[in-house]
Formats: C-alpha cells, structure tokens, sequence
C-alpha cells in the first residue's frame, strides 16, 4: 500500500477553519446505525447518552500553551490567564491544557501566529499523561511521531522532552508536510526534526529510537461531533481497512523501536478493531508487552482490557470534556541496542569567521552548533549534531534544526524560522506593534516602522515575536511568509 492509499484523519488536532468555525450540529438519525451496534458491550459506552451527546451539538474550546514560549512559572499558575484568556480551566490530564468557556477568532490573535499556544483537543492530549508515566523524561531520548500531520501531538512531545533530546515529526503524505511545517516552526524548538517518510524506511534505523508514537490513520468515529461531514464517509468496511493499514504502520516501523523501547499507539476512532484488537495484534505478532497508566476514576477516562491482558484507554464525550479517543502503550521486549555506521558523512560546518557572524543572532545561554545545507545555515543543539547524519543517510529530511538563513557579504538574510524560534537572541532590533499593526503584518501589508532602525527587525506584539521587516528610509518590507498569511479582516 502506497502513500497515496493513506487515510488522513486529523486525530485532535484542530486549529480555525471554515469547517471547523461553523456552527455544528449532529442529529440523532445520522449517527451510523452499525457502528452504535458495534460498540454495545464496550467498557464505558452507553448509548443513550453517547446519542444524546452527538444530538446537542455541543463543542468543547480547548488550547494547549507552549511552554517554551510561555515560561515554566506562568504555565505552572494559570499559562491561559497569563494569555488573557478569561474563565480558562485545566485540563485535568495535562500541565499545560486549558479549556476555554466560548471560541474566540484564533485567526484574529497574534499570539497564534506566534506560537504561544497550540488549539487541539483536549481527549488528545492523555498522550501527555502516556509519556509521563511511560517513559522517562529526564534523560536524553531519540523520539519519533510517525503520523505528525498537523503537528499537535509533536509540539506536545516536544514540551516534555530534556534539552538534549531530539524529535523526528515525520508525516508520509506530503501534501501534509506544509502543515507540520508551519506548526513545528511557529512552535520554535531547536531540537526538531522533520521528514517525510513512509514507515517502512525507518527501518534502515534499527533499534534507534526510544520512543515511537503513532497517532494512526483511522475510520474518525471519534470527530463525529466535531465534524459531521465524516459521518458519511464511515461504514464497516472503511474501518476493516483501516485495520489492515494500522497493522502495517506499525510492523514497518517496529524493528526502528529498541529493546525495551516504548511505542504508544492512539486513534480516534471507537470501533473496537482499530482499538482493542489492534493492541491485540501487537502483543502477539509483535510480541509487545502491554503498560497500564495510573488513570483517576474522576477524569472519566475508561480503562479497557485486550484480549491478551492489554491495556488501553477510551475517551468518550459523554463521559468528559473531549471527543472520542483510544490511546495504548507497549513496551518491545526483544530486539536490541542500535550500532551507529562507523563512517558517515559530517555535516558542513561554518567556517570561524562564519560563526562569529551568525553567532550574534542566537542566545548566549544555549549551546548550539551550526551547519550548512546547500546555502541555508541551520542552528541546532550541540548534542545533536551527530544524529544529523544519521538521518540524513536515512530519511528525506524536510527541516532540521532551525533554519537560520543565508549568509551574504554583507549581512545574513534571515529565514522567518529564526524569528519564532525559542533560541533567537533578545538583543536584536525590534518594532513594538499594537494589534492592529500586528494584524496588519500578519496580512503581509507594509508597517510604518517608526523609529526603528535600518535594516532587520523584528515586528514584536505585546512581547511576542512574529517576524522580520526591513526598514528602509521611509517605509519597510514585510517578510512574513505569503503562504502563511491572514486573509480574514
């Protein structure tokens, strides 16, 4: 099956769109018929209240805030008050999870663009509670997201890794890729990876990863209150399918899981063969050792048990505040430690002076190397480096590290990854915006730069960084990305 054959369910993570800022409304007689039979019998499923919420219509408003962005003390009190947004309540199962009591315009909010907080929904985010209690996060560890697309489960992963871990957000269909893209970047972590792989080629890095997530293409049962357009493409069959290819992610990608590694493996989809008998599948053909989580009964969050004495967990969104969601964590018992190639090629490094120039750009407190890609300079954390060449040798790598920019004679041509970056020097040149200059930015139109001074700058709004203009004599040029920018008014 190739990339193309791929299902593309957006699996929690949401931001504003025509689809998803319209008004929603799911009625009683276009839930499938078939699929509420299929469910009967299931831990946690009560029909009549399962119909009953699906019928009202009601959506849940939840944000995630970036830690990085934010800071540790104020994501740690109330990092949603600290954004202005009143009335914010925690998500019970994350630190940094807030719900919101009504949907504000996101696309309206430069504080979006910026990456100060990420919308996804809330179900989604249990994976927070699957890392915490699965792996340990205080080490350094090689971690790969390998259905990334739109990027919500990759900034959170991100959010809870060690400085001197690293992230491979990989998204095999590449239309999505532009998505992720955004998303990582606006993010603004230096330790990320991008690719556009299909599972099977992370086999050429046998036992390399520590951790392995897989947010897997599924029926979407789950969205139907979010997203009534998909009723109509669920039936029994959709979902036989759906198992198969689930299957075959997650054989393909295995053997890049060593021994005593941890694959968490989620949908968002009910049906019970892409859940329970999925976790099944594993634990037999693979040989994979299940993992029970610490789950308080208040969360609403339902335990359920494979067959074989797994152990996953439901999600419904008549038992919380959440759509529907199934989340398992495995361990791979046999296997063995990864053998780095003793020769591979080094990445191009800068040249003394090079680095001196570009050195200015980045926050002395960070250690970082920088390296040349064809003539785009990226900065990346020093200890991570060496697994540039590693997957350079295996994967098709869309980003890696933060994109700095290109050097010309006399100055470096910034890339607007830079700018959002959470490494980028606090001493550079800035314009303070009010919001509608921050609007009128994002829209790509030209600002008054005031009394800036000549040359590049960064467009700042109420401490936010969104990007660079150039101020020339009388008037500036936006470089905020075409494709990225705001069309609403």
């Amino acid at each position: 099956m190739g990339a193309g054959d791929w299902g593309a369910c957006v699996c929690g993570d949401w931001v504003e769109s025509g689809t998803f800022a319209r008004l929603n409304s799911i009625r009683l007689s276009l839930l499938p018929k078939e699929l509420i039979s299929s469910l009967e019998g299931l831990p946690g499923f009560d029909a009549a209240a399962f119909e009953a919420v699906h019928e009202s219509g009601r959506q849940v408003v939840s944000i995630r805030v970036n830690p990085g962005k934010v800071g540790e003390g104020g994501v740690e009190g109330n990092g949603a008050a600290a954004l202005g947004f009143e009335g914010a309540v925690r998500v019970p199962w994350s630190n940094w999870g807030y719900y919101l009591p009504e949907r504000p315009s996101f696309t309206m909010d430069p504080r979006f663009h910026a990456g100060a907080y990420y919308v996804q929904e809330a179900s989604s985010m249990f994976l927070e509670v699957a890392l915490r209690q699965a792996v340990d996060l205080s080490r350094p560890l090689r971690v790969l997201d390998l259905c990334a697309a739109p990027g919500g489960k990759s900034t959170l992963i991100e959010s809870l890794l060690s400085r001197d871990s690293m992230l491979v957000s990989n998204e095999v269909i590449r239309n999505r890729v532009h998505i992720l893209q955004e998303n990582m970047t606006k993010w603004g972590a230096a330790g990320t990876f991008i690719t556009s792989n299909d599972p099977k080629d992370f086999q050429r890095l046998e036992n390399y990863f520590d951790v392995i997530v897989v947010d897997a293409p599924c029926s979407g049962s789950g969205l139907f209150r979010r997203e009534p357009e998909a009723i109509g493409e669920w039936s029994l069959d959709n979902v036989r399918l759906c198992e198969q290819r689930q299957q075959r992610i997650l054989a393909d990608c295995w053997p890049a899981l060593r021994q005593d590694g941890i694959l968490i493996y989620s949908t968002c989809s009910y049906s019970k063969q892409e859940d329970e008998d999925i976790l099944d599948w594993m634990m037999g053909d693979l040989q994979a050792e299940g993992l029970r989580l610490n789950v308080p009964e208040e969360w609403g969050i339902v335990e359920t048990r494979g067959e074989k004495g797994g152990y996953g967990y439901r999600c419904y969104p008549h038992r919380l505040d959440g759509e529907g969601f199934f989340l398992a964590c495995l361990r791979k018992v046999d296997g063995g430690t990864f053998t780095a190639p003793r020769k591979k090629s080094a990445p191009e490094r800068l040249t003394r002076q090079e680095e001196e120039r570009v050195r200015a750009m980045i926050r002395p407190d960070v250690e970082v190397s920088f390296f040349r890609h064809q003539e785009q300079i990226n900065v990346l954390p020093e200890s991570l480096l060496g697994e540039l060449s590693l997957l350079q040798s295996a994967c098709y790598l869309k980003r890696a590290g933060v994109p700095m920019g290109k050097l010309s004679a006399k100055e470096l041509i910034p890339e607007h990854d830079l700018a959002v970056s959470t490494v980028i020097s606090s001493a550079l040149p800035v314009l303070n915006v009010s919001r509608e200059q921050a609007l009128q930015y994002l829209r790509k139109e030209e600002i008054a730069p005031g009394d800036a001074p000549l040359g590049w700058t960064l467009v700042v709004y109420e401490g936010w960084k969104l990007g660079w203009i150039k101020v020339l004599p009388r008037r500036s040029n936006n470089y905020y990305p075409k494709e990225w920018r705001i069309l609403k008014r």
